[in-house]
């Protein structure tokens, strides 16, 4: 079979490590020269593509692609854009398969969550209809821990480190000012429908009563009487109260308690801040004295805090994604695979985008305790593997030093622009 080149894109919301999957994608391919020739990464996702807007990633040192490993965010950027149907809009895959032709491309490798999914699922059902097949995979990535047939999702063990860490060090400073002061804190995390983030900061409470003491999940119907009761006999109790709430918050009819009313790029309700929805509530019923904070952005970029678990397996999903493609798989994801027994394990396993692409795996009940504010001992067993080790990037004059990437792109071959 003739050598044909690589395309790898970044998509959706970025982590901590999804730049340690780019490591593995690129480290594998150069390894395999013979089968494989340049990588080209999509400047900002699959747009990238579309634009005909490639990165040479060849140019780029043996020490830098290593130094992607320990790099937060998107290295070559990253976007929130879902491809329509064929139907829908078949000029836009007509031309993903007019620039991977003009640039020998026979490798997709799509770095992303459930959108990303679907999108890699269609490419590869649609190239062959079209005269150029393409080799898909997905390699996964998603914070929020949604996907399906994979025991969890690269990035996600690294925010939730840093969301047991964070809520645990604000818990003790809340503690120290309580008899004066603030009298409930609430942390505000990711997690539109699935509340695995927020179930991660139960890890922050080791002992009866520490905090947080209240967990608000996207699986449990918000209650409000229920909750500020909740609220205010823990206050009584322990002189405090510190929450993690879950940004999908929603009353029994679905709605959200932070529904902002618009959508984003890819139609998901737009959320507009569940932390002082929730404040508003402590504040006009308990008359207490609060103050809330939003996660947002930090707890997806703290590359500084990363998990070692999290950061190995991010690696060896990229890593897995090549070999497969290398033995002919096509639209299949490598999935983690969690071993049996005490002691933590994991393989890596295809499991096929079919069955992965726009489904959500939410935190099981059995994992959610029966009053529905916290972590049972088996939501405790399963998330705190995924947290272990330390993975600290190198620091120079107190500050963690990153990859800085020469980005050279690839002269364009063809005339026409698409316009996005």
């Amino acid at each position: 079979m003739a050598k044909k080149n690589a395309f790898y894109a970044q998509s959706g919301g970025v982590t901590a490590v999804i730049n340690a999957s780019a490591c593995g994608v690129i480290e594998t391919a150069r390894q395999h020269k013979k089968e494989i020739g340049k990588v080209y990464a999509g400047a900002n996702g699959i747009i990238g593509a579309l634009r005909e807007e490639l990165i040479d990633t060849s140019k780029e040192t043996a020490k830098t692609i290593a130094a992607l490993k320990h790099t937060p965010s998107g290295a070559f950027g990253s976007c929130r854009y879902k491809l329509k149907s064929l139907e829908e809009n078949r000029a836009e895959y007509e031309r993903l398969i007019e620039v991977f032709k003009a640039h020998n491309i026979g490798y997709f490798f799509y770095n992303g969550g459930g959108d990303s999914a679907d999108t890699c699922l269609k490419i590869s059902q649609l190239s062959e209809k079209m005269g150029y097949p393409i080799q898909a995979i997905h390699v996964p990535k998603t914070v929020d821990n949604d996907l399906p047939f994979t025991d969890n999702c690269p990035g996600f063990g690294s925010v939730a480190k840093y969301v047991a860490v964070s809520i645990k060090e604000a818990a003790l400073d809340v503690a120290s000012m309580c008899e004066t002061s603030t009298k409930v804190f609430i942390m505000e995390v990711m997690g539109r429908h699935a509340g695995w983030i927020a179930a991660a900061g139960g890890l922050a409470a080791q002992e009866d009563g520490d905090a947080p003491h209240i967990i608000l999940f996207p699986e449990i119907a918000f209650n409000k009487e229920k909750f500020l009761k909740k609220v205010n006999t823990t206050v009584k109790k322990h002189g405090y109260c510190v929450i993690v709430a879950s940004e999908g918050a929603q009353y029994k009819d679905g709605k959200f308690l932070a529904d902002a009313g618009s959508v984003d790029a890819f139609g998901h309700t737009q959320l507009g801040g569940v932390a002082p929805t929730l404040a508003n509530m402590v504040k006009d019923e308990l008359g207490l004295k609060y103050h809330w904070a939003v996660a947002d952005y930090l707890q997806r970029a703290a590359r500084h805090i990363a998990s070692a678990t999290d950061v190995e397996q991010a690696y060896a999903v990229g890593q897995a994604a090549v070999e497969m493609a290398l033995e002919g798989k096509n639209a299949v994801m490598p999935a983690i695979i969690r071993g049996k027994g005490k002691r933590y394990k994991w393989t890596i396993e295809e499991a096929p985008l079919a069955k992965i692409a726009n489904v959500e795996k939410m935190m099981p009940r059995s994992y959610i305790t029966r009053d529905g504010f916290g972590i049972t001992e088996a939501g405790r067993a399963y998330l705190e593997p995924l947290i272990q080790g330390e993975d600290y990037p190198p620091y120079k004059n107190g500050i963690p030093q990153y990859a800085k990437l020469k980005k050279v792109m690839v002269e364009k071959k063809l005339k026409t622009k698409f316009k996005i």
